[in-house]
């Protein structure tokens, strides 16, 4: 956005909160209409300031921000309701999808469904026990959402994924006949694309090759929070 805009009432969840001068906050947000934004809260520090404790994450907001460039300037926060809890490891798990958004998710690049998708996903992260496959949904939305996941139904060369046979996948292109070495279960290639994780061996699978995806389309940007997931098995 090249010209000043003011936007109200846009709801919007905090990602991450940083230290920005003597007594501002940066707050890195998703918003539902215009995706991933930095905003500068000024004076967020001082004792008493009012926005501050609405600055939390995993809860709904109503966010209202001026200004233009890649830094606008948020001057309300408003609790939307229907607060989520989320405890113990699913907390982890939350850091773990915010962590994700914010290093590949791009500013200013709207994506509702997936909005509407991160909310359902804290959702049955505050209500539900089975992380892993919580987790597998929202990294195949993300990774479709962003372009960069191919299809699991269909070999490159167009013949249909069999469920019987194995298969290996390559990067930006897709499912290949595997050549040797463990590959993937076409079951299970067959199940991520159907959202089914009720095979164990769906899960198992799944989770290495949604490891080496984003391994892949995250580049040189480690994932903090993965290593503590990983000592809480949760993926």
């Amino acid at each position: 956005m090249n010209m000043a805009e003011r936007v109200d009432n846009e709801a919007g969840f905090i990602l991450h909160t940083r230290h920005y001068r003597e007594t501002s906050l940066i707050v890195e947000v998703l918003s539902r209409n215009h995706g991933r934004l930095a905003l500068v809260a000024r004076g967020a520090r001082r004792p008493m300031s009012s926005i501050k404790s609405r600055l939390l994450g995993f809860q709904p907001l109503l966010l209202s921000w001026f200004g233009k460039g890649s830094l606008r300037t948020l001057h309300a926060a408003e609790w939307q309701g229907g607060e989520l809890r989320l405890q113990g490891s699913a907390l982890m798990c939350g850091f773990y999808l915010n962590e994700l958004l914010l290093k590949l998710l791009p500013l200013d690049d709207p994506h509702e469904r997936l909005y509407d998708r991160y909310a359902e996903t804290l959702a049955a992260l505050a209500s539900a026990n089975k992380a892993e496959a919580i987790l597998r949904r929202f990294e195949l939305d993300l990774l479709s959402e962003l372009g960069y996941a191919q299809t699991l139904t269909h070999l490159v060369d167009g013949e249909e994924v069999r469920p019987e046979r194995r298969y290996g996948y390559i990067f930006d292109r897709g499912v290949v006949v595997t050549e040797g070495g463990p590959g993937y279960a076409g079951k299970t290639l067959l199940d991520l694309a159907a959202g089914d994780f009720s095979d164990p061996r769906t899960l198992a699978e799944g989770k290495l090759l949604m490891r080496a995806l984003i391994n892949h389309y995250l580049s040189d940007k480690p994932l903090l929070t993965r290593q503590l997931l990983i000592d809480l098995q949760q993926i």
